[in-house]
């Protein structure tokens, strides 16, 4: 099995406790899973749940009041046919909701099939909204990238740049002025949707920062709780730079908002130059300042524009 594949076991065990579902067919395909094909064509995990009235291969479908009572209020032979068509489209598991009992037919149709199905007494809707953010994160495109995640006055930042530039060292002074560490040294990061960026610490390294002279601090054991966050939503890279490579590559007062592109979607970006005696957590802080105002629609370069074409214009 795939590291990220995810079988009918495991799914109910994950949601066991929450949805309080019991196990009522299909027990002989534990190991059943999402299709390969389904989860490489669906555009997110929530394409991978529906209702049983729009019925799409290899979806996960729910089962709710209304579900049952089309499949139940009509001729034996018309439900026969309604639970066959189930079958050729090979749902990984169905579930029933709203404390819906299965007609036999369906029963007997998991059984022979070895299709899972899950019976809870949750709304149907709920149901739904549970399991397609459970999905979407579990499926979600990921990549591992090298720097310093924080929680920066409520935003999430990931500090990158060149190799001795001092990220951790950075890192710490920020949680020291009451920001919090989400990661060090290696950021997982999953694209949960179209246009979001999510972060979180691999599990190994929670916690953690380590400090070149010091060695590794546990940032929660000193600081306290607060210290660390499990997880932030990315808005923000800020990439420190030696003076040469400034000069070299960027301009001082780009036209455009810079942006990196992170698994297909465009992170907004600030460069900022790494000399003795400038106080880089200052910069940082104000760079994400500087962002908010941006996703505000307030931008300052524009307005400096703007105001000096009205200057122009009056003499």
């Amino acid at each position: 099995m795939r590291p990220n594949a995810i079988s009918a076991d495991l799914l109910f065990q994950a949601f066991r406790a929450s949805l309080r579902w019991e196990w009522v067919a299909g027990l002989g395909a534990s190991e059943r899973r999402f299709d390969e094909m389904a989860v490489r064509s669906a555009r997110s995990g929530a394409d991978l749940v529906g209702y049983l009235n729009y019925i799409h291969p290899y979806r996960l479908q729910v089962l709710g009041e209304r579900e049952i009572a089309y499949l139940c209020k009509s001729t034996s032979l018309d439900c026969q046919r309604r639970v066959a068509r189930i079958v050729t489209l090979q749902p990984p598991v169905l579930v029933l909701a709203d404390g819906q009992v299965a007609p036999p037919e369906l029963l007997s149709m998991c059984e022979e099939a070895q299709i899972p199905m899950f019976s809870t007494d949750e709304a149907a809707a709920f149901v739904i909204d549970v399991l397609r953010a459970y999905l979407s994160k579990h499926f979600a495109d990921r990549t591992t990238m090298h720097g310093v995640f924080m929680d920066i006055l409520g935003m999430g930042v990931l500090i990158t740049g060149e190799s001795g530039l001092g990220k951790s060292e950075l890192g710490l002074e920020l949680i020291s002025r009451g920001n919090g560490l989400v990661a060090d040294d290696a950021v997982d990061l999953y694209r949960i949707n179209q246009a979001t960026i999510e972060g979180k610490c691999p599990e190994l390294l929670q916690n953690l920062l380590e400090v070149r002279g010091i060695g590794l601090l546990d940032i929660r054991a000193i600081f306290g709780e607060t210290a660390v966050r499990r997880k932030m939503r990315l808005k923000l890279i800020v990439h420190l730079v030696r003076k040469e490579t400034l000069e070299r590559e960027y301009e001082r007062m780009p036209y455009e908002p810079l942006t990196q592109d992170v698994l297909g979607v465009p992170v907004l970006k600030a460069v900022i130059q790494v000399v003795a005696g400038r106080n880089i957590a200052v910069l940082v802080e104000a760079a994400v300042r500087n962002t908010i105002l941006q996703l505000r629609g307030i931008d300052t370069y524009q307005e400096f524009i703007d105001r000096h074409r009205r200057a122009m214009e009056k003499e």
